[in-house]
């Protein structure tokens, strides 16, 4: 299989050098490859290398050190689970977006948990996937609301664990009422310009909240935002911000109208 790395991993392709979107694909598919290539291609979006496999994958991303790898979760020798954990861990700034066909809670949880920044099924439409590449490269993370609250009912601590547990961990005192209560409801799903409503706030103000959060907590997106807000209880299953957290916000969720579940480009 070493031969289906491929592709140019000197870093030609369409646009200058530097100035265009390198993008690793990882599947165990040929055909599946080959269709991806030929989407992100038309849109200017240069894939630099093709792995079939979880190892290639990281010897790929080690080589090319691209700005994304698309990942398939299940593929022989080593899975996308571990490629993306391993390839987060190296850092090298590269982002891990999944694209799979199983929409399944354990996959989305292990991926998220491992560094991945989003996670999208195969029946994506090429719009949505080429957006979704770009967004995940701005430093975005992809994370539809509904599949925020089901990780939430499934991962997140429910109310008989939170009377034995701090419901916020140590590392959450670092952040003001404000930024605590942005970040339990950007933990049910909620898009900036969505928060922004919620709030009564300016995007832009929004914008820089998420930020401060980020680098508060040292975490890299908000997909680790999201899975943080669950472990440390910010956020409770069944009832979205937990009411002991000091904001004392009843956000529920978001709508199915969130970014990724109305056909927006998610900006």
């Amino acid at each position: 299989m070493a031969d289906a790395v491929t592709a140019a991993d000197a870093g030609g392709g369409s646009g200058a050098r530097g100035a265009a979107l390198r993008v690793v694909i990882a599947d165990d598919q040929a055909l599946v490859r080959t269709g991806f290539r030929m989407i992100l291609a038309a849109d200017g979006i240069d894939v630099v290398a093709e792995a079939a496999d979880g190892f290639e994958a990281v010897a790929a991303v080690r080589r090319t050190r691209p700005d994304v790898v698309l990942m398939d979760v299940r593929m022989p020798e080593m899975n996308g689970i571990e490629a993306t954990r391993e390839i987060t861990a190296a850092g090298g700034g590269a982002r891990v977006l999944i694209l799979t066909t199983y929409d399944l809670d354990h996959y989305v949880y292990a991926a998220l948990t491992a560094g991945a920044s989003g996670f999208l099924l195969k029946d994506v439409t090429p719009e949505r996937l080429t957006a979704s590449v770009r967004l995940v490269r701005a430093g975005d993370a992809l994370l539809a609301p509904a599949i925020t609250r089901r990780l939430i009912e499934r991962f997140a601590p429910r109310e008989d664990d939170l009377r034995t547990r701090p419901a916020v961990h140590r590392d959450l005192s670092r952040l003001t009422p404000r930024e605590l209560e942005v970040l339990g409801l950007l933990a049910t799903g909620l898009s900036n310009a969505e928060l922004a409503d919620r709030l009564t706030l300016s995007a832009a103000t929004v914008k820089t909240h998420v930020a401060r959060i980020l680098a508060k907590l040292d975490l890299r997106d908000r997909v680790q935002a999201v899975v943080l807000a669950y472990e440390t209880g910010l956020v409770s299953a069944g009832r979205g911000p937990s009411a002991s957290g000091p904001s004392g916000s009843g956000g529920s969720g978001a709508s199915g109208s969130g970014p990724w579940g109305s056909g927006d480009s998610g900006r």
